[in-house]
């Protein structure tokens, strides 16, 4: 399939906020992917997975979330203090909610996206966030599938806001969530109740679907990419299918 990377921007209350869209050639409405970036920014690694995921049959769209920024966020994968200094100027209260309620709202309006049959996903920063926005908004997203997502303590009780499945995953030699942590997430999903799945790669650090990063685990990302896959077309293809 042909994807057309196309430039949008997207209003919020604190500017606007660029960010990459990508659709198939043909026409017809399709479920959509809502992408979140790391913490080195919306770079090509990041696009290059909204093009895979476009791929598979769905509308991707990729918020640039250091618009504020801008132009100089974008990060080499060796500028982890560069990054990660950026990356906790980020408010995670009330403005990055603003700015994942308004990407959401660009998607569910596009007239070849299934408003109903949106998922999100992200990696590192965009995991947490991927979090926190099926947690905020789980009314407008029908599945999530955070990746070594760093889950703040004022978003676990969250958790009971959920309506909709969940998918985390997770490397069990990362130094960033501990094992424990993970636990503490699981505890929290299973006290209310809730849908989800996690799959935490034993041998694998953080960052280990990036191909460019030296925490690459090539048997972790194809398994977790195949386990992304079947989850979304369960969640968002079918529940599409249906909707036909």
């Amino acid at each position: 399939m042909q994807i057309k990377e196309t430039e949008v921007i997207i209003s919020t209350p604190d500017g606007q906020m660029p960010a990459y869209l990508y659709t198939g050639t043909a026409s017809e409405r399709k479920p959509a992917v809502l992408l979140l970036m790391e913490a080195f920014g919306l770079t090509q690694h990041i696009r290059d997975v909204a093009t895979r995921i476009a791929n598979e049959g769905y509308v991707v769209l990729v918020p640039d979330l250091y618009y504020r920024e801008l132009p100089n966020n974008k990060f080499n994968y060796d500028e982890v203090k560069t990054a990660m200094a950026m990356m906790y100027r980020l408010d995670f209260g009330t403005p990055i909610e603003k700015d994942l309620q308004a990407a959401l709202n660009y998607l569910k309006f596009l007239p070849n996206v299934y408003r109903e049959q949106i998922g999100v996903t992200g990696f590192c920063l965009g995991g947490g966030l991927s979090f926190l926005a099926v947690c905020q908004f789980s009314d407008e997203i029908a599945a999530a599938a955070p990746f070594y997502g760093i889950v703040l303590d004022k978003w676990l009780d969250q958790i009971a806001n959920l309506t909709v499945p969940v998918y985390l995953f997770f490397g069990g030699a990362d130094p960033f969530i501990p094992l424990e942590r993970i636990h503490q997430i699981e505890s929290k999903f299973k006290e209310f109740d809730k849908s989800y799945q996690i799959k935490v790669y034993s041998d694998a650090n953080h960052g280990f679907f990036c191909h460019e990063r030296s925490s690459y685990n090539p048997s972790a990302a194809e398994d977790a990419w195949g386990e992304l896959m079947k989850f979304f077309a369960k969640h968002l293809l079918c529940s599409f299918q249906i909707l036909d």
